[in-house]
């Protein structure tokens, strides 16, 4: 049999005080004009009563259930984004509240059911998060309550938390001059020939205006520029592999992790080393990263700070109508030479 629950009279019963008194010494009501004598021992009833407030009732008086809730496409379901999760469910509980989880494998369907259940509940808000930076589906529905994006945007929703992209492209090329590496750039990812039209998502878009926008500010040009649009180890392997039979680039600027570690492969077979013939510098700080020996020198995706900040700006009470970009992280490795 179920233990009965301790109810607000239970306490007050073991005070020896009424219901009303003890309600507002537990809710933090100040100036109860209660003696702190009367304060103590409500306190220490409900301690030992094991007294939990009943969530439902307190939302109904206060018209906030202390829950936020969390939609997203795949982060909960893969490794690539749970920072995400990790902060925003480390600012959730920092702020006092609960986090409700709801995955929809990018399923419009799905999508629709997981805000009515969010709003069945009474969140205080909902957060879309997407696994990769994207342009998120938001269901056609009545949202009587803030929403954030979170490592997307919507049309609909201007409040948005994203990582300054253009700015980590950016800083690619600079660790690239910096390491003394100026002629001889391989774009490991993309051909601005190959894929005009083409459109991967805005995010990319800003990442590759950072670093070609740097590039032309340090007067460099590209000795080549390897497009495949999935970017995936295998592919990464191949685009260098294939390039490596006609000439030795002498660094290689992979627009994401796993295209650098299939490369790492394709420069291993042909003898060569990383960094003294070919040095590399990579986005996203995938795990793989920091296996690779050496380590992969990588501009990561701030995951776990954008969590947080999306919580903090949903629960805060001005929310900007505008993008939050914050700052891609330099993990300093092994993959770049010593200028």
């Amino acid at each position: 049999m179920a233990k009965k629950r301790v109810t607000l009279a239970d306490v007050a019963r073991l005070a020896g005080l009424s219901s009303t008194a003890a309600s507002m010494i537990l809710t933090g009501r100040p100036d109860t004009r209660l003696s702190a004598e009367a304060h103590a021992k409500v306190h220490a009833a409900a301690a030992s009563l094991g007294y939990r407030p009943n969530a439902a009732a307190r939302a109904l008086r206060t018209d906030k259930s202390r829950s936020i809730a969390f939609v997203s496409d795949y982060v909960a379901t893969t490794r690539f984004a749970s920072g995400l999760i990790r902060g925003a469910l480390a600012a959730a509980d920092d702020a006092g509240h609960v986090m409700l989880m709801l995955e929809t494998g990018g399923e419009p369907a799905r999508e629709v059911q997981a805000v009515q259940a969010a709003l069945d509940r009474q969140v205080d808000g909902i957060i879309f998060a997407a696994m990769r930076s994207r342009e998120v589906f938001v269901p056609d529905l009545a949202i009587p309550a803030p929403v954030v994006m979170l490592n997307g945007t919507s049309a609909r929703f201007a409040t948005s938390v994203l990582p300054d992209e253009y700015a980590g492209g950016q800083l690619a090329v600079k660790l690239l001059v910096e390491a003394g590496l100026k002629d001889g750039i391989v774009l490991l990812g993309h051909n601005a020939e190959e894929e005009r039209g083409l459109f991967r998502s805005e995010q990319i878009a800003r990442r590759l205006a950072g670093i070609r926008n740097a590039m032309a500010s340090h007067g460099l040009n590209f000795a080549a520029e390897l497009s495949r649009w999935n970017w995936e180890p295998a592919h990464g392997y191949d685009l260098v592999s294939k390039l490596l039979r006609s000439e030795r680039p002498r660094g290689l600027l992979c627009l994401n992790d796993r295209l650098a570690f299939g490369a790492y492969q394709a420069i291993g077979e042909a003898g060569l080393s990383i960094p003294g013939d070919i040095g590399l510098v990579s986005f996203d700080n995938d795990e793989l990263a920091s296996y690779l020996r050496p380590g992969l020198t990588t501009i990561g995706l701030p995951h776990e700070e954008m969590g947080r900040e999306a919580v903090r700006l949903l629960l805060g009470e001005n929310r900007p109508a505008s993008e939050t970009l914050l700052p891609m992280p330099l993990l300093v490795r092994g993959s770049l030479p010593s200028a």
